[in-house]
């Protein structure tokens, strides 16, 4: 029983997890979660933020560099891009949660920048009691995942944000969920002109979302 209390310790965040968890109580355990090794490398846990009863929770990948500095989450270029759209689509910022599947940055050197390194499935895995406590505590109306990794870890391996995009769906997680890309790929788009058919097809997904009304999921 020891060891398999041991094991489960070292794979997942789960017995760190508040019996009668809040946000706060949350936040204060995942500052120091070592229940993956990528805490070595970042500078600390980056905890969600926003409303305590959000009508919407954003999950996104992971803190980027500058989230990881500055301990909030969405607060670099990806940030900036999702305040537009939120504004466009009719999204009020202080009705959101905004989080991460992981809570520590994970990066490679690349002379003196630090450049952002996809998680992989442990790391995810390690992680994702902190996601669901974090969803359980805000009791969203609707969910919104932000690119392929959110979308995958949340709702299997299987599924393609470029098949699924922009469309209301059932799940657990919450009364609606819908998956869209992450707001960093628009900063990758080619183009000025790519940018900006990108970025109003993001608005168009949140959209769908803004529309979304009626009682939180188990209200």
């Amino acid at each position: 029983m020891a060891l398999s209390l041991k094991k489960a310790r070292q794979q997942t965040a789960a017995l760190l997890v508040p019996a009668h968890p809040t946000l706060d109580s949350l936040r204060a355990a995942a500052a120091g979660c070592r229940a993956c090794e990528l805490w070595k490398r970042g500078t600390q846990t980056v905890f969600g933020e926003g409303a305590r009863r959000a009508r919407i929770l954003f999950v996104g990948e992971q803190p980027g560099d500058k989230e990881d500095l500055a301990g909030k989450p969405f607060v670099g270029p990806a940030g900036v891009v999702l305040n537009k759209a939120l504004a466009a689509a009719g999204i009020e910022r202080d009705q959101i949660y905004v989080t991460n599947v992981v809570k520590h940055f994970k990066w490679e050197p690349r002379g003196k920048r630090r450049i952002h390194k996809k998680p992989n499935a442990a790391e995810i895995a390690a992680c994702r009691p902190w996601l669901e406590a974090e969803i359980a505590a805000t009791g969203p109306e609707a969910v919104v995942l932000l690119g392929a990794t959110a979308a995958q870890a949340l709702l299997g391996s299987g599924f393609r944000v470029s098949q699924e995009r922009g469309r209301l769906m059932a799940s657990p997680l919450a009364r609606h969920v819908l998956a869209t890309v992450h707001p960093s790929s628009i900063l990758r788009a080619p183009d000025d002109d790519a940018r900006h058919a990108e970025m109003a097809r993001f608005v168009d997904d949140l959209r769908v979302v803004a529309a979304v009304k009626g009682r939180r999921k188990g209200a």
